[in-house]
């Protein structure tokens, strides 16, 4: 039978830099799903709590960009 959803991806074995390359993907890719979401929905209350989330997922993105800085060389 064929699997509709392959398998996670097995993180266990990558270095903390690539897990935060990866972390810093994926805040990016809900950065844009969160700038979308305000366009749709221009309007309170739904805008002010997407603008609140991609505040947290910035937030995210710099620590893990001060990370990374610690990280490599």
């Amino acid at each position: 039978m064929l699997k509709i959803v392959p398998d996670p991806p097995d993180h266990l074995n990558h270095s903390l830099e690539d897990v935060l390359v990866q972390i810093s993907e994926y805040l990016a890719c809900a950065r844009a799903v969160a700038q979308q979401t305000v366009l749709l929905h221009p309007k309170p209350p739904g805008q002010l709590l997407t603008l609140a989330a991609l505040h947290e997922i910035e937030n995210a993105r710099g620590l893990v960009e001060v990370a990374l800085g610690k990280v490599q060389p």
